[in-house]
């Protein structure tokens, strides 16, 4: 349950968990704390806050970087237990985001309740069941600032990718970019819900940014330059999906030469 921080640069943490890999974000300003995910089941959000509360007693604000269960699951516990801290807490995210999500909470549920069961993880897949889950409140178009006094993020749409509504958390002030599953370290890209011809756009689109770090949403914080090779085996693979809608290749081609397994090739094909 418990993870580690790292401190990207000053007031910029990561929080890395053995469970799923993944990896939020906490931003402390002057005036003002934003958490950057929230995991994936209310005693998990809780968790995230007590740890969040180790760091700051700031008034917080929650930026959702797309509605998949693990990043945004726990924010009503996260919210309970961290308490508004001096008045309402926005809860940022793409403006396509709440309306995902309030389709596919029950979908997500039942999925990974069965994952959990079957691995025999009991208290996750109960914590997950019971989940309240609160929709964000706050929607971002394309770009949007939030001042945490004395420094600003920076919210973006970089364009569809890993879903259609992925948001990711620019810091100008010290080069850092939080990319949600944009990418990912330590697995290939998850293509579930993913746009694989227009992905490599959304990777154009941070390393515009010249960030020196970026956090995944998965796996350890890497450099610009990780995200641009992670962007090369994007383009392959969107070349590859648009031969098989030129039908110059077959589907089967395409998984023998891509640069990516074939489970996650196969989900890839199945998105085009």
């Amino acid at each position: 349950m418990t993870g580690r921080w790292l401190e990207l640069a000053g007031g910029v943490f990561a929080r890395r968990y053995a469970e799923l890999d993944l990896t939020v974000g906490l931003v402390v300003g002057a005036e003002r704390a934003l958490v950057i995910d929230t995991r994936g089941d209310g005693t998990q959000g809780a968790e995230l806050a007590r740890a969040v509360r180790e760091v700051t007693a700031l008034p917080l604000a929650v930026a959702i970087t797309h509605g998949h269960f693990d990043h945004c699951f726990g924010t009503a516990g996260l919210l309970a237990e961290a308490g508004a801290g001096g008045g309402r807490t926005p809860v940022y995210a793409h403006h396509g985001c709440a309306g995902w999500l309030r389709d596919n909470i029950e979908p997500q549920r039942s999925h990974w309740v069965g994952y959990y069961r079957k691995r025999g993880d009991k208290e996750s897949a109960a914590a997950l069941a019971e989940a309240e889950v609160l929709l964000p409140d706050t929607p971002v178009e394309y770009e949007a600032e939030v001042d945490l006094g004395g420094r600003v993020a920076t919210l973006l749409h970089p364009g569809r990718g890993h879903t259609d509504h992925d948001l990711a958390v620019h810091l100008p002030d010290c080069g850092v970019v939080f990319a949600g599953d944009l990418v990912e370290e330590g697995a290939p890209p998850a293509f579930e819900d993913a746009d694989p011809l227009r992905w490599p756009d959304a990777l154009d689109a941070l390393l515009t940014l010249r960030p020196e770090r970026v956090v995944p949403g998965h796996g350890e914080p890497v450099s610009a330059g990780f995200v641009a090779g992670q962007r090369a085996e994007l383009i392959t693979l969107a070349e590859l999906c648009r031969g098989v809608l030129a039908g110059e290749l077959a589907k089967s081609d395409v998984e023998a030469i891509s640069p990516y397994p074939l489970s996650t090739t196969q989900m890839a094909l199945s998105r085009i």
